[in-house]
């Protein structure tokens, strides 16, 4: 009877050393190219803020800008929006480049100041996620009212930032 006591209890402890071992290996451990969670690359920033601006940035934000009007005029009223797929993934495509672009726009030395920059920069990725959000649910209105967040976020950093 002692031996089966001694031996539940040695087994418990290697039980417990076992599941000890691997959470503090999990922890611990970093992962290995090829595994299905790799260790985040150290970045190199290469744009500069401006590159930012007219290659990623500009361009996106007239895609959405332009996706969703209407003109009135003597021949009448011309409502536009995307009508296929192909039309709001593009839109789509715009909208999340401008969100990963907020994201470029913290990273290094591009933020100029760790307050104001930061937060203008999220105020440009939140509009950037509605009109993404927009795009997927195929929303004319979702994309006017994120256009306006949007501008309003590029024309707060610009007031306060603006360098030409």
């Amino acid at each position: 009877m002692r031996t089966i006591h001694w031996l539940f209890i040695v087994s418990a402890l290697l039980f417990i050393s076992g599941i000890a071992l691997v959470v503090a290996a999990a922890r611990t451990a970093v992962r290995q190219p090829g595994t299905a969670v790799e260790a985040p690359a150290a970045m190199t920033p290469v744009a500069s803020v401006k590159q930012i601006m007219r290659g990623i940035v500009a361009p996106s934000a007239t895609v959405v800008f332009e996706s969703v009007s209407t003109t009135v005029s003597a021949a009448g009223i011309d409502e536009k929006q995307p009508r296929t797929d192909e039309e709001w993934a593009e839109v789509g495509s715009s909208a999340a480049a401008l969100v990963e672009a907020g994201n470029l726009l913290t990273i290094g030395t591009r933020a100029v100041d760790r307050a104001d920059w930061v937060t203008m920069s999220r105020a440009m990725i939140d509009a950037g996620t509605a009109a993404l959000a927009a795009a997927e649910a195929k929303s004319a209105e979702g994309i006017l009212a994120a256009g306006e967040h949007i501008n309003t976020s590029c024309d707060n950093c610009h007031e306060r930032y603006w360098r030409q």
